[in-house]
């Protein structure tokens, strides 16, 4: 799948519900504040880091390893600025952004708890995790080989797993919610979308919020 093609997911009916049902979450979950700093890892095309530059005007970094698909992001941005990076390997001083966000890069992260790690030690606030929940339907419609090229050879979180990478790192204060829960984008799906509490542990996308306390 091309950068252009990924991207233009998003523009498809399911892709478009999908997309800002995530993003509106995450927005509420991250807490960004006028004036404060984003990073976006694993940015990919930047479709988030485009939303949320787009919503504030917020200082707004978009961070990936991959060549092409920033090539596409700088294209495609505005105010938002665009680096190349390794996750696991933020090239950043400590404490450089006030809140730091990744939407399912760290499912394609072979060590994702070293990524989450450094996002912790380059954030100042809060770091927000968007991954893909193991324990949804997404996983019984993607995750078992049937899925598209986007989902193959992704990693599909549990909650168990999560708490123990927690155990190893920085104090903060965590939370977990979920979305996507019927991912077919239907009438029905979206119906439920706006019903079913975020608390809920089964949606497809599982979102993992880190609150910085003092040290």
């Amino acid at each position: 799948m091309t950068p252009a093609e990924y991207d233009a997911w998003y523009a498809t009916p399911r892709g478009r519900w999908i997309g800002e049902t995530e993003f509106r979450l995450l927005a509420a979950m991250t807490g960004l504040l006028p004036g404060e700093s984003l990073l976006d890892v694993g940015c990919g095309t930047g479709w988030f880091t485009r939303r949320f530059a787009a919503s504030n005007g917020w200082n707004v970094t978009g961070l990936d390893m991959d060549g092409a698909s920033l090539a596409f992001a700088r294209a495609h941005g505005r105010n938002e600025r665009y680096l190349e990076g390794d996750a696991r390997s933020l090239p950043f001083e400590d404490q450089s952004f006030d809140r730091v966000i990744s939407v399912t890069a760290l499912c394609f992260v072979d060590d994702w708890p070293q990524a989450l790690g450094e996002m912790l030690r380059v954030a100042r606030r809060k770091v927000v995790v968007g991954l893909l929940n193991r324990h949804s339907l997404l996983w019984l419609e993607k995750g078992r080989g049937r899925g598209t090229a986007s989902y193959r050879g992704a990693h599909w979180h549990t909650r168990d797993e999560i708490r123990t990478a927690l155990k190893d790192l920085p104090s903060t204060r965590p939370s977990l919610r979920s979305a996507v829960f019927l991912p077919g984008g239907s009438y029905l799906a979206r119906a439920w979308e706006l019903v079913l509490p975020n608390r809920l542990p089964w949606g497809g996308f599982l979102l993992l919020a880190l609150e910085k306390l003092p040290s």
